[in-house]
Formats: C-alpha cells, sequence, structure tokens
C-alpha cells in the first residue's frame, strides 16, 4: 500500500465558505486524521512575505557563531531562546532511551506566548508561560512574531475544522485554547563545518516522537529528512508540496479522541551528501492547549468496541512530564503506548 499525506484546501474556514463547502473540508480532515495523522493544507492564507521574513529571520541567527548562539540559552525547563545541536532526546520525551545515539543532531530556536499575551488571565504558571529571549538580530524579533501570529491563526481554524470533524460545539476548543500554551521551533538541520558525520555512526536529524499538544503548523524547506510512520510500520519521506503546510496532530488529540485520531510518529533524517548534511529548516508550531485544561476522553469516542485507553490528565502536566524527557533527559514513565509504538518501529 503506497503511503500518502492528504492534500486538503482549508479556504472554506479561511473565506467563509458555504455550510456544504466546510463540510466536505470537515470529512477530508477526518479521514486524514484518522487515517495518517498527517496533512498538508493549502489556502492557509499566510502572506508569502511574511513566510519570507520568517526564513530570512532565522537564516541571520544561525549564521552567528556558535559561541555567540549560545549565549540565548535557557534552563531545560525553560523552553525558550537557542539550542545547541546534540543537546535534546526526543527520544526520551516518549520514554525511550537510545542506544544507538545520545542526542538529536539540530540546533533551534524557540519562541511562545507568554503571561503578557494573556492580560484576561490572572495569574498563569511559570515557566509555562515565560516571556522571549529575543536575540540581538537586526530585524528577527518583528518578522519573528509576524509569523508566530499567522501560525496561530491556522490552528486556531484547524480546531475549528476539528470540532466540525468530531460533532462537538464550534466553541470547544476556544474553551481550552483562552490562554494556550503555544510555542515555535524554529529548527535548522545542518552540520558544523569540518564535521564528518561518520563520527556519529546512525546520524539522525531530530529522533523518532509524536507532539505533545493539540495540532502542529509546520513550515519546512522542500528538502527530504522528514519521514512519518505508516500504519504497516515503515518509514516514508513526506515533503511539503508548493504553498502547503504541513499538519499533525499531538497526544493531546489522540487522548481525547481515544486514538479515533492519531498523534503520528515522525522523524528527521537530513540526506547526507559528500560527507555532509543538505541542509533543511523547518519552522513547527506547536498549539498545545491551556496548561489547566483537563485531557478526558470524549464520550463519543468511547463504546463497547473502544474502551477508554487513558486516564485523566491536565495539559500542563502532560507537557511538563514530555519536556522533562526531551530536554532535561528524565524519562517519560507516562507514555506506555507511544513508547510501544516508538519500539515496535524499531523492530520493524
Amino acid at each position: 500500500m503506497t503511503f500518502h499525506v492528504p492534500l486538503v484546501d482549508i479556504t472554506p474556514y479561511v473565506t467563509n465558505g458555504t455550510p456544504a463547502e466546510r463540510a466536505e473540508v470537515a470529512r477530508q480532515i477526518d479521514d486524514a486524521c484518522r487515517t495518517v495523522g498527517f496533512i498538508q493544507i493549502t489556502g492557509h492564507g499566510i502572506p508569502a512575505a511574511v513566510i519570507d521574513g520568517l526564513t530570512d529571520a532565522m537564516d541571520r541567527f544561525f549564521a552567528l557563531e556558535l559561541e555567540q548562539k549560545k549565549s540565548y540559552r535557557t534552563p531545560p525547563r525553560v523552553n525558550r531562546g537557542y539550542s545547541p545541536p546534540k543537546s535534546e532526546s526526543l527520544s526520551l520525551s516518549l520514554g525511550v532511551e537510545s542506544a544507538t545515539r545520545m542526542n538529536d543532531f539540530f540546533e533551534a530556536f524557540n519562541v511562545g506566548a507568554g503571561a503578557a499575551d494573556y492580560p484576561h488571565v490572572a495569574e498563569l504558571p511559570q515557566p509555562d508561560y515565560a516571556d522571549n529571549l529575543w536575540p540581538d538580530v537586526d530585524g528577527f524579533e518583528g518578522q519573528v512574531q509576524a509569523y508566530f501570529a499567522e501560525a496561530g491563526r491556522v490552528a486556531r481554524t484547524m480546531t475549528r475544522i476539528f470540532a466540525d470533524a468530531l460533532g462537538l460545539p464550534a466553541d470547544f476548543f476556544e474553551r481550552v485554547t483562552d490562554h494556550s500554551l503555544d510555542v515555535m521551533r524554529m529548527n535548522n538541520y545542518a552540520l558544523p563545518p569540518g564535521t564528518d558525520v561518520r563520527l556519529d555512526g546512525e546520524l539522525m536529524g531530530m529522533g523518532e516522537h509524536t507532539d505533545y499538544g493539540i495540532v502542529t503548523i509546520l513550515w519546512a524547506d522542500q528538502v527530504r529528512g522528514l519521514q512519518v510512520l505508516g500504519a504497516d510500520g515503515s518509514w516514508n519521506d513526506v515533503e511539503p508540496a508548493d504553498d502547503a503546510l504541513l499538519i499533525n496532530l499531538g497526544d493531546v488529540t489522540a487522548r481525547w479522541t481515544n486514538e479515533r485520531w492519531m498523534s503520528t510518529l515522525h522523524r528527521v533524517k537530513p540526506p547526507v551528501i559528500d560527507g555532509t548534511i543538505k541542509r533543511r529548516r523547518s519552522a513547527a508550531f506547536f498549539h498545545d492547549g491551556n496548561t489547566d485544561a483537563m485531557i478526558r476522553t470524549l464520550p463519543s469516542c468511547v463504546d463497547a468496541d473502544h474502551p477508554d485507553l487513558y486516564e485523566p490528565i491536565t495539559v500542563g502536566e502532560h507537557i511538563s512530564a514530555k519536556l522533562a524527557g526531551s530536554r532535561a533527559g528524565k524519562k517519560n514513565e507516562n507514555a506506555a503506548r507511544e513508547s510501544a509504538r516508538v519500539l515496535a518501529s524499531q523492530r520493524a
């Protein structure tokens, strides 16, 4: 069976399409979420100039000397700032320890929504809603903030589609995302000059993992590297179509839907050409939900043939355990179902 990531035009939800047009989009999204967990979308409405600004900002920051970039590091619990190559192990976020590599070979810069972005909420836990640490790079903050706002709009559009696809009240996701834990990670996959990839054995740009929250909005170069786990246990290359964004579900959505919709395992293995990695860039916007929102399985997703698979947990508790794995090296003991899928993929 050929692996295929569906391409869906969401224009009817961006430009006030007819009820029939929206219903067709919701049907296509439901089918994709049931069968693949990854979707490509067009009609998202992000201006090309905003995307160009984001990539320009990324290029100028990642071109800085490593020691200068390291000055923008934060402690592991603060999901902001710079992450150097080989400082994270995403497999640990699923409770899986890798025997073949210690860390993932990518560098990243993280920004997110801070407490000041939600003035209607009196107290928000720190460091979940930490202030951003902006580098001293001309125009970087403005360019990144412009894209961050657009990606957030697309994320909220997707959850509106999700509500229709799942037969939920139109404001279901609005009630659990009015102070959403939103983070954007800008990734750069490239080896420093002079590095010999043979020294690293089984080089991995980013280890196999599921995303943590509700939905991820991913912009990526049209460069091979992203691989998605198929239902048959095979890893499959995925590259975005022209003008498309990649959408994938996170663990929170898988829990809410009792795995009717899956948070699909994925990884990044950038191509190695003439002893070095072909550069690949991406920006992942994670729309994770309110930290105090309780994730309880939707009653419509439980029946005699589909017993409830998960105990209730807050978004904050879930995200904290995942981050402790990826950034602080603490194995996540609360991810038995997800880690079993990782181990099965490694045996395939």
